[in-house]
């Protein structure tokens, strides 16, 4: 497919999506909303012309990953009516909830500065590699705006009470900071950043697919949830479905009998 505003690339069992508006810092528009739903909704679908990927790497291209709204865009939504702020609001949040909730893994590729709904984009990755250098903002609040559609993600990544200081303060934070709060899931210098990502890519590919698509659902649903019996029966039912699955029965086996699984490409 082709994307204005992105560049989608597959390696092999790796897509890597592209943010490509360098000269804006990457910050999205109605173009760009629209393609990254599409474009991890594609990715995601079984069955597809993307069902070989079974990792995606969300990257962007120039000085930053992404400033977050592109002002051009801003503007023009203030003289919006309310239903239509609303409605181009709902189309931002169904664009950060396709990278949320695309069955397969994705990796946020972090190499420069990710400002408002950019690290929106970014807590909604799975997996967070970033550059040392980088810079996290939740600019919003000096706009006189809030952080409403990613704060979702958001406080999932940050953590309730660091949201509450970043929200209210819109103070910027280097990536040592974001990754002791848990943001960033490693920290390297710029040298490291692909060597890390494909690395990380790589063992992901080595698993099973739909053990990946069920791991990343079971978190997302169980999160946060009491352990009663109800969900007690939920993980009970999870284990025995994916025992009995064809990925699970031949992972056991290949265990057991000392050779690769099926999934696994030949060396």
């Amino acid at each position: 497919m082709q994307y204005e505003t992105l560049v989608v690339e597959v390696t092999g069992h790796v897509a890597t999506v592209t943010l490509n508006r360098p000269d804006v810092r990457n910050a999205f528009n109605e173009t760009m909303i629209a393609e990254v739903t599409e474009a991890f909704t594609a990715l995601g679908a079984r069955d597809g012309v993307y069902d070989g990927v079974r990792a995606i790497v969300l990257a962007g291209n120039g000085k930053a990953f992404c400033a977050g709204a592109d002002l051009n865009w801003m503007r023009k939504m203030a003289g919006y009516s309310d239903a239509e702020n609303r409605a181009d609001a709902l189309r931002l949040a169904h664009m950060l909830s396709a990278v949320y909730r695309c069955p397969k893994p994705v990796i946020a590729r972090v190499h420069g500065d990710a400002y408002a709904g950019g690290m929106g984009l970014v807590c909604a990755a799975d997996i967070v590699v970033a550059a040392e250098t980088v810079h996290f903002c939740l600019s919003e609040a000096r706009l006189g705006l809030m952080p409403a559609t990613i704060a979702p993600y958001v406080i999932r990544a940050l953590g309730e009470q660091a949201s509450r200081r970043y929200f209210v303060t819109a103070e910027a934070f280097d990536c040592a900071t974001a990754q002791r709060l848990g943001l960033v899931s490693e920290a390297v210098s710029a040298d490291e950043l692909d060597a890390t990502v494909q690395r990380i890519a790589d063992t992901l590919c080595a698993n099973s697919p739909n053990a990946a698509r069920e791991c990343k659902q079971l978190v997302q649903d169980i999160a946060g949830e009491t352990i009663d019996e109800a969900l007690i029966e939920d993980t009970a039912v999870r284990i025995a479905r994916i025992r009995a699955s064809e990925e699970g029965r031949d992972g056991v086996s290949s265990f057991l009998e000392k050779r690769a699984p099926r999934w696994r490409d030949p060396a």
